[in-house]
């Protein structure tokens, strides 16, 4: 959906993780190939019905580790990181969406938009390029590449139409 950073080595890395994740029982929440200071990660979010634990995540380092080092896909040193996506995981791929219709979420617009840059609403659908939401407001319609991010709402439910920053 959302462009993303190293892009080609995270297309790459996702045909070699999903095959082993496929065989643990696990699904790809997501592949970030990204710089912090001087250090590249590769992180590999993955995700499980029923919770992900710290085994399953040593379980899909291991084999994960080995298939990288075979395949060589990423020329520069980095450091590989394997855990969840968390509560307030980002949605980005259109099974995210689904998979959370009628939930609430935090959305963050990259520049102000309508007096907001960032509320809660309740995903009620997905296109390829949008989402539909309910806010305090009403419906409204959503350009994903108007977003920074639209991430699951984790908070207190009581404050879910309360005012965001």
């Amino acid at each position: 959906m959302a462009g993303k950073k190293g892009g080609n080595t995270v297309a790459k890395v996702y045909d070699i993780t999903k095959p082993i994740a496929d065989g643990l029982g696990l699904r790809i929440w997501d592949v970030v190939f990204e710089k912090e200071g001087a250090m590249w990660y590769l992180r590999v979010f993955i995700d499980k019905d029923g919770g992900l634990s710290m085994e399953d995540c040593e379980n899909m380092t291991r084999p994960l580790s080995k298939a990288l080092d075979d395949a060589d896909p990423i020329e520069q040193n980095y450091m590989l990181e394997v855990g969840s996506p968390g509560l307030g995981r980002e949605l980005k791929r259109p099974e995210h969406f689904e998979e959370f219709l009628e939930c609430p979420v935090r959305i963050r617009y990259i520049r102000e938009t309508d007096g907001q840059k960032e509320f809660i609403a309740i995903l009620k659908g997905c296109t390829k390029d949008t989402i539909s939401v309910i806010t305090e407001e009403g419906d409204k319609e959503i350009k994903l590449s108007d977003t920074a991010f639209v991430r699951l709402y984790d908070d207190d439910p009581d404050e879910l139409f309360a005012d965001s920053e």
